[in-house]
Formats: C-alpha cells, sequence, structure tokens
C-alpha cells in the first residue's frame, strides 16, 4: 500500500499565546506568521596528526566539523489593528525594564485542510523585540496591520 502524504498549506495556522491582561490565549487572529527559523553553529577544528600523507614530512592535516550553539531567529506576528492594546502593553512592560516577569511561552500549530493539526512548533522564553504599526493614510482603504516581533529563547517541533 502506498501512503499518502498530505502536504501543508501555509495558511492554515493557529497561534497560542496568553499575555498578562488578556482572559484567553491571542490565537487565530494574526495574518502572518514569518521568521520560523533555527540554525546551529558549525565549529571546525583543525589539527595535525602525526599519519605523513603522500611525500609530505610532516603530518596530515585534518579537519573536524563539530554542532555548536543553537540559535534561532525572530518570529513577526502581523495582525489587523484592534481597540485591544494587550501587544502594545506587552512590549511598554518589557521596554520599561520588566522584561524577566514577560517571557511566555507560545505555540504555532499547522492545521491540514480538514482542520486538523499535523504540525506544532513550541517557543519558550518570548518576549516582544519590536512592535511596529502600519503607515496610516488618509487615501488609503487598506486594514492597519500590528506587527510585533518576538524573541524567544528556544524553539523546538512537538508535533
Amino acid at each position: 500500500m502506498v501512503a499518502v502524504v498530505e502536504y501543508l498549506a501555509s495558511n492554515n495556522f493557529f497561534v497560542e499565546l496568553t499575555l498578562n491582561g488578556s482572559k484567553e490565549p491571542v490565537d487565530g487572529t494574526f495574518l502572518e506568521c514569518q521568521g520560523f527559523q533555527c540554525t546551529q553553529d558549525v565549529i571546525e577544528i583543525c589539527e595535525v596528526t602525526a599519519n605523513k600523507w603522500g611525500s609530505a614530512q610532516k603530518g596530515q592535516v585534518v579537519k573536524t566539523k563539530i554542532p555548536g550553539n543553537v540559535n534561532s531567529g525572530n518570529l513577526t506576528l502581523c495582525r489587523c489593528l484592534s481597540y485591544s492594546p494587550t501587544f502594545w502593553k506587552w512590549f511598554e512592560t518589557v521596554y520599561e525594564g520588566n522584561w524577566a516577569k514577560q517571557a511566555k511561552d507560545a505555540s504555532i500549530t499547522i492545521l491540514s485542510q480538514a482542520n486538523k493539526p499535523q504540525a506544532r512548533f513550541e517557543l519558550a522564553g518570548a518576549w516582544p523585540a519590536n512592535y511596529k504599526i502600519g503607515d496610516v493614510n488618509a487615501q488609503g482603504a487598506e486594514m492597519l496591520i500590528e506587527e510585533v516581533e518576538i524573541a524567544f529563547q528556544s524553539f523546538k517541533r512537538t508535533k
């Protein structure tokens, strides 16, 4: 029997993040979620062994690559600006120096076309690093976008 693979679409996701002053998770209201990235530094070690290589009079140079620190990019959440100041208050509390108690855990769940969770990514120690409101224009009719860039300590896939 051949396994059927369902490829997930980028437009069906769910963000869960509970902030102070919020009675329930801020979820499902985001237009975009950008910056899923986790990289690992490469440490290159170079050593000379006792082995002679070819006609060389000295030992053979051996390079080895080993994993270094894991780094994660910042995540940018975009949504339509609403009357709720929850994101602004979160950012304001952090920039006033009260960041330690503001680090939150968050998750992003990618749903199948049948709206069933298929992939889940968890972020630990998330805090707002940047807050941005889109440009206003008296001649425009577009939705006003609120962006929050979130730095986080760790990022892992749990499903």
